[in-house]
């Protein structure tokens, strides 16, 4: 059983990884697989461990092999993070307070506190920066609807960050995925994106200490 949960969750994590399989065993859900697990991790506080830019430089990279369609990648992701962003903000409105002013086993406060210093740094361009920035994108749209911050220019905001990170990692990959090098050394690829996305969180961190 521990095995079973333990293949569940690599297999959850690393979905990246697993995309061309998904799609021989699946073929067109592929679409809604991708929109889901993007929903879910713009969307909900509790799954921030979901792949987010990989996945999204993966997709593209699979469109550029012409395995997927580039056009409808961009038309499933992009309303897959701008509708996850809004519930976000919503639940934030709703629920948040609650959650921010205690411990939480599913939330790590640590977590939110951070996501807030961030929002209180950038002000509502936090909304667009926080695309690029895991962890702190799944955390962004829920600390900004905390603080209240007004719905149209929050939709403002979250559309145009969606529309840039979206757009900017799915077509890198699909240009790669056209060079034979790219597709060579996939896996080398997808983990370059993964660390130049922590970087900003590792360069944060370095800052608050010093």
């Amino acid at each position: 059983m521990e095995a079973l949960y333990s293949n569940f969750f690599d297999y959850i994590l690393h979905f990246d990884r697993y995309l061309p399989l998904v799609m021989e065993q699946y073929g067109h859900w592929i679409y809604a697989i991708l929109f889901t697990i993007v929903f879910c991790e713009t969307g909900l506080v509790v799954t921030p461990f979901l792949p987010g830019d990989s996945l999204l430089f993966a997709s593209g990279v699979v469109a550029g092999a012409g395995l997927l369609g580039y056009g409808e990648i961009m038309a499933v992701l992009r309303p897959a993070g701008i509708t996850g962003d809004a519930v976000n903000y919503f639940i934030g409105r709703h629920v948040g307070p609650a959650i921010f002013s205690r411990e939480n086993r599913l939330i790590k406060r640590a977590h939110l506190i951070k996501a807030h210093d961030f929002y209180e740094r950038h002000g509502g361009k936090a909304i667009v920066i926080a695309r690029f920035v895991p962890i702190v994108r799944t955390f962004a749209p829920f600390v900004a609807g905390i603080a209240l911050m007004h719905p149209p220019t929050f939709f403002l905001f979250n559309i145009t960050g969606c529309v840039l990170w979206v757009g900017g990692l799915v077509s890198a990959g699909y240009f790669l995925g056209n060079l034979e090098w790219a597709r060579q050394n996939f896996s080398l690829i997808v983990y370059g994106i993964i660390i130049i996305s922590v970087l900003p969180v590792v360069i944060e961190v370095v800052r608050g200490r010093m």
